[in-house]
């Protein structure tokens, strides 16, 4: 199966996630191929080149919260791409009027922590329900199946790196490190994980030259400590940045790699 994005290495694969590699879907009925520009038009322009952070998915009457790693975009000509709140996912949106149905769905197999596999498979499952009505009211987008599951969405604009709240998801913190870029003062500042982190961040041209890190003292257990002393790693250096959207990585000199996302 081929994979979207790049995976985490060093989270262990999840052999009950091979569920989310789904068949493609039964073409909506009346629908065109996804280039026509008569038949489907309503449903592509609600969904088309923005991209929308998953906010709940309600099936069977019960509602469950997303995280913030779950979203997907779906490009004019039918190409979706997104992420289940772990695993990145991709596929082939196909419009019918006021509807779109997503084929050929394929996710990567990986577990992270923080993210109960239930609800990615439930996602998973709702999106590949065949035919999804699509509504949209300004920046909130809902597709409902035919059994009345409902996917609520969010139109969601870039982050910029600094003033963001970037919340660390790699290494895994267990979502209480994260780390804020001050345009003011010229620095970062947030938590590591267990302790409280600052120092001088100078941007420019790609990359963020970080100072000596001023941190608490504190000791928590063994998981937290190991994420912080590879987030420590990145201060005294520079390393590069990248903002896709809502996504921040930053690669230090010796090639180790920091994920994180900025919160809805």
């Amino acid at each position: 199966m081929d994979t979207l994005g790049t995976p985490r290495t060093n989270r262990q694969r999840l052999a009950a996630l091979a569920a989310l590699t789904l068949l493609p879907l039964a073409v909506a009925c009346g629908s065109e191929d996804a280039g026509s520009d008569s038949v489907g038009a309503g449903a592509r322009a609600s969904l088309s080149d923005a991209r929308w952070g998953v906010d709940q998915v309600t099936t069977d009457g019960k509602k469950d919260a997303a995280p913030d790693t779950a979203w997907l975009r779906v490009s004019g000509d039918g190409k979706v791409e997104g992420n289940l709140g772990c695993n990145d996912f991709g596929a082939r949106a196909d419009f019918a009027d006021g509807h779109v149905a997503f084929e050929q769905v394929q996710s990567t197999e990986m577990a992270c922590d923080g993210v109960p596999a239930g609800f990615e498979q439930t996602l998973a499952r709702t999106l590949a329900d065949g035919d999804l009505t699509t509504e949209k009211d300004g920046d909130r987008l809902t597709l409902t199946t035919k059994d009345g599951d409902r996917v609520a969405l969010t139109r969601q604009e870039a982050a910029p790196l600094k003033g963001t709240e970037w919340t660390v998801t790699s290494p895994d913190a267990d979502g209480r490190a994260h780390l804020t870029f001050d345009a003011k003062t010229g620095q970062v500042s947030g938590s590591l994980g267990c302790n409280r982190v600052k120092a001088a961040a100078t941007v420019r041209d790609g990359s963020i030259t970080l100072g000596t890190a001023s941190t608490t003292r504190m000791m928590c257990d063994t998981s937290l400590m190991t994420a912080e002393k590879k987030l420590l790693g990145l201060f005294d250096g520079t390393v590069k940045y990248r903002v896709d959207h809502r996504t921040l990585t930053l690669t230090s000199e010796n090639g180790e790699t920091v994920h994180a996302t900025a919160g809805k």
